[in-house]
């Protein structure tokens, strides 16, 4: 896509949106959690998330909470390196990340589009959205990825165990779900980048177990309003359609601008909910408004176990049970860590750990043994 000013990608993004909103509004998949009398995740719920691939849950993290989370992500950005692999943040300080085997870090040219168009992620964006021009005072490099949320951040660490979350993964994952990996998405005002059309499964599409499920699907926590010019755009239903011919869809349609697609609007502590199967996209945030969206996803047991690692995991790797297990071992940690620091909610009783939940304790030991680097150990599939 051909390069624009910012206030020419924003009129364009302004046409789109208006009919986006009458197609959002009409799909009924929205509203607070909601569980049935056995205390699991409401089917009325279930049943929107299986026939759109998606959900927005309203208000389900306090904003009390909401607030420790945007304190630290704000020390976060501030603190990140001026560039991938640097040592020191803009102000000549050290950057944070230093102490872990994978930098937590992803920067890119401000409303760039960093893996449209390429080979990256297993090529799954294949066409490249629009990257408008930056004002000339835009920094060289902004953060794009934040990863490793739960060995950067107490705050994440314990929403990473928040019952309510675990509760939705189990009702569509199954008691036996494990986690998938975390990265949380940083669109800054006039600097954020944008996320071409795409599916995130990788290794399960010609599966004979295929069905609109198996991928897993992920969580995303808003810390600030999603507006129609900074949100998750998905097309409703493509999860159940197998691997989509992407630049064709793109190209028959002469834009990026899918015509069937919705915006995910949200406030600050909404959780939305995204088939990992399902079509979908950002476009570059050329609004004054941020957003950070620390997205976690999950998985079945049965699609990871005997699976070959993608995307950030070798090929070579097999998921055995010992490996699933190292690293669902954050989830219990999580737990515990929610449980110390707000003993008055209820706490998530997580099947694959029962009877083992003194050996996974929030406590210095634990820190070190499951929590450092523990994404080295994420379950791409």
């Amino acid at each position: 896509m051909s390069e624009l000013s910012a206030s020419q990608h924003a009129q364009q993004m302004s046409t789109y949106c208006a009919a986006g909103v009458e197609r959002a509004q009409a799909l009924g998949n929205r509203g607070p959690m909601r569980r049935d009398a056995d205390g699991h995740l409401s089917e009325e719920i279930l049943a929107a998330y299986w026939q759109h691939g998606f959900y927005v849950f309203e208000g389900l993290v306090d904003q009390a909470e909401i607030e420790l989370l945007r304190t630290d992500f704000a020390e976060l950005i501030e603190r990140a390196p001026v560039d991938n692999g640097a040592a020191l943040d803009a102000q000549g300080r050290p950057a944070l990340g230093h102490e872990f085997a994978r930098s937590p870090y992803t920067l890119i040219r401000p409303l760039s589009d960093p893996w449209g168009g390429t080979d990256l992620l297993g090529g799954r964006h294949p066409t490249r959205m629009t990257q408008p021009q930056a004002a000339a005072q835009a920094p060289r490099k902004v953060v794009f990825l934040i990863s490793g949320m739960c060995q950067l951040s107490e705050a994440a660490l314990r929403l990473y165990g928040h019952a309510d979350l675990l509760t939705i993964a189990a009702g569509i994952n199954g008691d036996d779900f494990v986690p998938y990996n975390d990265a949380t998405f940083v669109k800054q005002p006039g600097l954020g980048g944008s996320v071409s059309w795409h599916q995130d499964g990788v290794t399960h599409w010609d599966s004979p177990q295929w069905d609109e499920g198996i991928h897993g699907f992920n969580f995303q926590v808003q810390l600030y309003p999603c507006t129609l010019a900074n949100c998750l755009w998905v097309v409703p239903g493509t999860h159940k359609q197998g691997r989509i011919d992407i630049k064709q869809r793109v190209a028959e349609n002469g834009s990026e601008y899918l015509p069937d697609a919705v915006p995910l609007l949200c406030q600050p502590g909404d959780v939305t909910i995204a088939n990992r199967q399902v079509l979908h996209g950002s476009f570059a945030n050329t609004s004054e408004t941020p957003r950070i969206s620390i997205t976690f996803g999950f998985h079945r047991y049965r699609s990871v176990l005997g699976a070959r690692g993608a995307l950030s995991q070798t090929a070579e790797e097999v998921y055995d049970a010992e490996r699933i297990d190292q690293r669902s071992a954050v989830i219990a940690v999580a737990i515990d860590a929610r449980a110390q620091f707000y003993p008055d909610q209820p706490r998530f009783s997580y099947a694959a750990f029962g009877g083992r939940e003194d050996e996974y304790r929030y406590c210095p030991a634990n820190i070190e043994r499951v929590i450092k680097d523990y994404n080295l150990k994420d379950l791409s599939i």
